[in-house]
This record gives C-alpha cells, sequence and structure tokens, in this order.
C-alpha cells in the first residue's frame, strides 16, 4: 500500500527504497512562467534548473517538464527544452467579453 504525506511543499510517495517528489502547482506555475519568458531559445534541464526564481529538486523539475511535455506546450530537442504553446485567439477573445464574478 503507498503512503501519502504532505511535507513542506511537495507531495512524497513512498514505495519499498523508491520515493518519487511530485510539484505543487506553485512550482509548476514557477517553471511554465520561466519557460514562457525564455521561449526564444533553447535551454537545457540545468540552465533551467540553475535560473528558476527558486530552487526545484531535479526529479521534480523532470515531472514538470515531463506534464509540460505531454501537454503540448515544450518540446525536447537536441539542444534542448523549448516553449511552443500559443494561446488560441478565440479563447483570448471570448475571455475578454466574458464577465467575472
Amino acid at each position: 500500500m503507498q503512503n501519502l504525506e504532505f511535507k513542506k511543499r511537495e507531495l512524497i510517495e513512498r514505495k519499498g527504497r523508491i520515493t518519487r517528489r511530485y510539484p505543487n502547482l506553485n512550482t509548476v506555475l514557477m517553471v511554465e512562467d520561466f519557460l514562457k519568458k525564455h521561449s526564444d531559445i533553447p535551454l537545457s534541464v540545468s540552465e533551467i534548473r540553475r535560473k528558476l526564481p527558486k530552487q526545484v529538486m531535479h526529479q521534480t523539475l523532470k515531472l514538470v517538464l515531463e506534464y509540460l511535455w505531454k501537454s503540448g506546450k515544450i518540446i525536447f530537442g537536441p539542444r534542448g527544452i523549448q516553449w511552443i504553446y500559443v494561446e488560441p485567439e478565440h479563447l483570448k477573445k471570448m475571455l475578454e467579453g466574458g464577465l467575472e464574478i
């Protein structure tokens, strides 16, 4: 049976000797914003990790990057990782005319 615990800022899953850390939403958004701002050049995982505003464990960063890749927001190329997602125009227009409650 899996043991799930909340520790400081991450979810930890322990199964025998293997410990897997899951990022929280703040970490995912921080990495996403960083990659959006630096979308002009491909960056390696180590460069991203060094330049992030807050420290992120390597394993956690890899999980975030895997999620962003699966959702079609980044690509992994021979030169590194690059942001490719462009928000659809029809969604921008729809949100502009919307009423916020």
